[in-house]
C-alpha cells in the first residue's frame, strides 16, 4: 500500500506557538508535505495544533492565534506574589480565555466533521464504570476512527479543553486533566492506534508502510543533584510536574525508533541552559518565533531532507 503518514506534536503550552513557526518553515521548504498526512496525534497544546491542521487552519493561523491570544489565554487578576500563593490551592489560570478562543476558532464542530484523522490525548479522572470495582482513573485517546469506540460525536472544543488542562495550571475539563500525564509524546499512541482491529482501517497499514514525524515543543535537559533526597509532598510536587511532562517524552521516542527505523523522525528543539522558556511565558513570544524561523535553521534543513527522502 502507499505510504501512510503520521504527524505527532507534543504537549507545551505557549510553546505551540514554536510548532506553528516549525510548521511553517517547513511547509516553506518542503511545500505540500502536509497535503498526504492520514493522522494528525497531538497533546495538550499539540492537541489543539493537530485539531486545527485536521479542520484545514494553516501553520500561519495558528502562529496568529497562538501570538494574539496567548496574552489573555495566560493571564492572572492577581500580583505574581499573590498568584504563586494561589497555585498552592487552586489552578493557576482561569480556563475560559482559552475556552472563548476555541469556540471562536471551532464552533461546534465535531470531531467527525474534520477533514482528517486525529488522535489526541487526555486523561480520565473517574471513569464511571457501572461496576465499582471496575471503576478507574485511566488514559484516554480522542479519535474521529470508524469503529464503536469513535468520539466522532465529541465537540472539538471539549477535546482541545480535555486535552490542555495541565494539572496546576489550568481546572479540569468534564472529569479530564491534561494527557500529558500519560502521554506528552503522543507519537508512540499514533503508531498503536493504526494497528487497533477495533478501527475499520481499509486497508490497514504494516509497520514498513509507516511514516511518522515527531515535533517536540523544545527541552532543557534538567538534573536533580546528590544522590539521596529525603524530600516530602512540597518539595517533590514542582519537579514532579515537570518529571511529568518532560520525562515521559523520550519513552515513545525509543519505542517509534526501534519499530520503524529511518521512517521515522524527531524535531525537538535543545533550550540553551538558562534560556528555557516556560508553558506558561507569553511574553517570550518574540523569542520563540525567533528561535524557529532563526536558530533552529540546521534543525529544519535536515528535517526537510527526511521529508524529502522518506516522507
Amino acid at each position: 500500500m502507499s505510504t501512510y503518514r503520521i504527524l505527532s506534536i507534543d504537549g507545551g503550552g505557549v510553546r505551540g506557538l514554536l510548532v506553528a513557526v516549525v510548521l511553517e518553515e517547513l511547509d516553506e521548504r518542503v511545500p505540500g508535505w502536509r497535503d498526504g498526512i492520514d493522522l494528525y496525534a497531538g497533546t495538550s497544546t499539540g492537541g489543539i495544533i493537530a485539531l486545527g491542521l485536521a479542520k484545514g487552519m494553516s501553520p500561519t493561523e495558528l502562529r496568529e492565534l497562538y501570538y494574539d491570544r496567548s496574552p489573555e489565554i495566560f493571564a492572572s487578576p492577581w500580583p505574581p506574589l499573590v498568584h504563586e500563593g494561589l497555585q498552592f490551592l487552586t489552578a493557576g489560570y482561569d480556563n475560559g480565555p482559552l475556552r472563548a478562543a476555541l469556540v471562536e476558532e471551532f464552533g461546534a464542530m465535531k470531531l467527525r466533521s474534520l477533514k482528517t484523522r486525529v488522535l489526541i490525548s487526555a486523561f480520565d479522572l473517574d471513569s464511571e464504570d457501572p461496576d465499582p470495582a471496575k471503576r478507574s482513573w485511566k488514559p484516554k485517546f480522542f479519535h474521529n476512527f470508524p469503529g464503536k469506540d469513535s468520539d466522532g460525536g465529541r465537540l472539538v472544543v471539549d477535546v482541545a479543553m480535555a486535552t490542555s488542562a495541565a494539572p496546576t495550571y489550568f481546572p479540569t475539563t468534564g472529569g479530564y486533566i491534561d494527557g500529558g500525564v500519560a502521554a506528552n509524546n503522543p507519537s508512540m499512541a499514533a503508531l498503536a492506534q493504526t494497528q487497533d482491529r477495533r478501527a475499520k482501517l481499509d486497508p490497514r497499514p504494516g509497520l514498513d508502510d509507516i511514516a511518522l514525524l515527531s515535533i517536540g515543543t523544545g527541552f532543557l535537559p534538567r538534573r536533580i543533584e546528590g544522590p539521596d533526597h529525603d524530600w516530602g509532598y512540597l518539595r517533590w510536587v514542582e519537579p514532579l510536574v515537570r518529571l511529568i511532562f518532560d520525562g515521559l517524552g523520550d519513552v515513545p521516542h525509543y519505542q517509534c525508533a526501534q519499530l520503524l527505523g529511518d521512517r521515522y523522525y524527531r524535531v525537538n528543539h535543545k533550550f540553551a541552559w538558562g534560556d528555557e522558556i516556560e508553558m506558561d511565558d507569553w511574553s517570550a513570544r518574540d523569542e520563540l518565533v525567533r528561535i524557529g524561523e532563526i536558530e533552529m535553521k540546521p534543525e529544519l534543513d535536515a528535517a526537510a531532507a527526511w521529508l524529502a527522502t522518506r516522507w
